[in-house]
């Protein structure tokens, strides 16, 4: 009997460690501000459970129009690790603050402090998906701007 119940507890954390690892879909009952923190918290642990989820997970809240122009997928991870956009990966805090709305666009401000801790600080809007089809009404970024340097934090 607790050979059963040991191997029930393992399977059990197995399972737990799965889900966890699962990336997040879409939903029209993710708001605006909850798309930037999925983004955000995958980038944070960019390469946990897996090399570059983080980056995935971010794949997958951008909006086609914006996957059009960044894609495919191997090379949206370029442009994340490029110059650009490379203190996304791993940071270690992040701000969200949101500096105009208009019914299917929220416009925010993100400041990120990078690994390095240097701070930095974005425009990230995300827009509803009004077209039918399985996106429909989800919140998905549209725009991520150049980051703004903005001194360090020692």
């Amino acid at each position: 009997m607790k050979k059963i119940l040991k191997l029930f507890f393992i399977f059990y954390l197995l399972s737990i460690g799965s889900l966890k690892s699962e990336i997040v879909k879409p939903s029209s009952n993710i708001k605006p501000v909850e798309v930037i923190k999925i983004q955000l918290k995958g980038l944070m642990k960019n390469d946990t459970p897996y090399k570059d989820r983080g980056i995935e997970q971010t794949w997958e809240f951008a909006h086609p129009n914006n996957q059009r122009f960044t894609g495919p997928l191997s090379n949206f991870k370029e442009m994340i690790k490029g110059e650009s956009y490379s203190m996304l990966l791993n940071h270690l805090g992040y701000e969200i603050s949101e500096i105009y709305r208009e019914d299917n666009k929220v416009l925010y401000e993100v400041i990120v402090l990078d690994i390095n801790k240097n701070f930095f600080k974005f425009r990230w809007q995300v827009e509803r998906f009004l077209k039918n089809g399985p996106l429909e009404n989800c919140w998905l970024t549209t725009v991520v701007s150049q980051p703004i340097p903005l001194g360090s934090s020692t």
